[in-house]
C-alpha cells in the first residue's frame, strides 16, 4: 500500500525571515524560546550547585596559595559574618556556573529569535564575532586570576606588621575575584569593537592604525584604574595584552580592506584638503518632445461596506 508523504511547509525561520508571521505568532515564538532558555538555566543551576564547592575552592586558591593565609592547622583563614552567607554565596556561584553551562542553549534560543531579521552577511559576521568572543573572555578571566594572586600578595605584605591581623570575609572576597574576572573578560572584548568598526565601513585600517597612541594611553589608564593594587605588574600585564589585541585587530582590518579593495577608489590618492579634478565641459541641451494632454481621471466607484469580521479569541488575545 502506497503511503502518501505529507509535504512540509516553510519553517518558522523562513516565515519570520520573509515577514509572513503575524505579531501573535512572533509573541508565541518568543514565549516558547524564553521557556526553553529558562528551563536550560534551571537545569544548569542544579549542575552549578553541585559544582559550587569545587568552584569556590578554585576561586579561593589565589588567597589560600599565599603563605600568610593559612592557619596553624593548614586551613585557609576566612570568616563568615552571617549564618546564611555561605549558602547564599553557593547559590550565587551556582547561578553563574549555571549560566555558563546552559549558555549553548539560551544563546541558541536568543539567536534563533533574532537571526531571521538579519541579512546573510550579517549572520556570517555574527558567527565570527561569537566564535571570537568566548576565547577572548576566557583569556581575560585567566589573566585576572593570576593578577588577583599577585595583587593579594602585595596587599597582604603592605598590611603586615604591627598588631594588625588580616582576615578576609568570604563573600566580599569572592565578589572581589568574580568582579575582577568579569571586568578583565569584558575588557578583552575590545578588539571585537575595532573589527566591527572596520567591517561596517566606519573606519579603515589606516585610520585605526593612526589612533595607536591614543589607544595605548587609554589601555594603560584603564588598566591603572581597574587593577586592584598599585603595583605595576597587573597594570602592565593588562595593558600589554590589550595593546597586542588591538594591533592584532588592526592587522585583520588591513586584510579585510585588501579583500574589499578599499583604498583603490577613484579619489583615494587625493588629500582631504585638495580639490578633486572636475569635468567642467558643457553639453548643449536639446528641446524636449511635446507632451500630449492627459485625459481626465473618471470618478471612483463607490466602495462597498466591509463585511463583519469574525472574532477569534485565543490564549494570546
Amino acid at each position: 500500500m502506497a503511503i502518501a508523504l505529507r509535504k512540509r511547509g516553510p519553517s518558522n525561520f523562513d516565515r519570520a525571515a520573509d515577514g509572513s508571521m503575524t505579531l501573535i505568532e512572533h509573541i508565541r515564538e518568543l514565549r516558547t524560546r524564553l521557556f526553553r532558555a529558562s528551563l536550560a538555566i534551571v537545569v544548569g543551576f542544579g549542575v552549578g550547585f553541585w559544582l559550587s564547592n569545587p568552584v569556590l575552592h578554585l576561586l579561593q586558591e589565589p588567597y589560600c596559595g599565599l603563605p600568610k593565609s593559612r592557619l596553624a592547622n593548614g586551613d585557609c583563614n576566612f570568616v563568615q559574618l552571617g549564618p546564611a552567607d555561605l549558602l547564599l554565596l553557593q547559590m550565587k556561584v551556582a547561578l553563574w556556573v549555571g549560566l555558563i553551562v546552559a549558555a549553548p542553549v539560551w544563546l541558541y534560543q536568543l539567536w534563533a529569535f533574532i537571526a531571521p531579521g538579519l541579512h546573510r552577511h550579517e549572520r556570517r559576521y555574527a558567527y565570527i564575532f561569537t566564535a571570537l568572543a568566548a576565547p577572548l573572555f576566557a583569556g581575560g578571566a585567566v589573566l585576572a586570576y593570576f593578577v588577583t594572586a599577585k595583587g593579594l600578595e602585595f596587599l597582604l605584605n603592605v598590611s603586615a606588621g604591627g598588631n594588625i591581623t588580616t582576615t578576609l570575609e568570604i563573600t566580599r572576597y569572592i565578589s572581589f575575584v568574580t568582579n575582577l574576572i568579569l571586568l578583565f573578560g569584558v575588557a578583552f572584548e575590545f578588539p571585537l569593537i575595532v573589527l566591527m568598526l572596520n567591517f561596517v565601513g566606519l573606519a579603515s585600517a589606516k585610520r585605526l592604525l593612526s589612533w595607536w597612541r591614543v589607544a595605548i594611553f587609554i589601555f594603560f589608564a584603564f588598566s591603572a584604574v581597574v587593577t586592584p593594587t598599585p603595583d605595576p605588574f597587573g597594570m602592565t600585564a593588562l595593558a600589554i595584552c590589550l595593546s597586542a589585541l588591538y594591533f592584532g585587530a588592526v592587522g585583520v582590518a588591513f586584510l579585510n580592506d585588501r579583500r574589499k579593495g578599499r583604498g583603490r577608489e577613484l579619489y583615494a590618492d587625493v588629500a582631504d584638503d585638495e580639490v578633486s579634478p572636475l569635468d567642467l565641459s558643457t553639453e548643449p541641451v536639446e528641446a524636449g518632445q511635446r507632451v500630449d494632454v492627459v485625459a481626465p481621471i473618471p470618478a471612483p466607484e463607490p466602495v462597498a461596506a466591509p463585511a463583519p469580521i469574525e472574532r477569534r479569541w485565543d490564549e494570546m488575545t
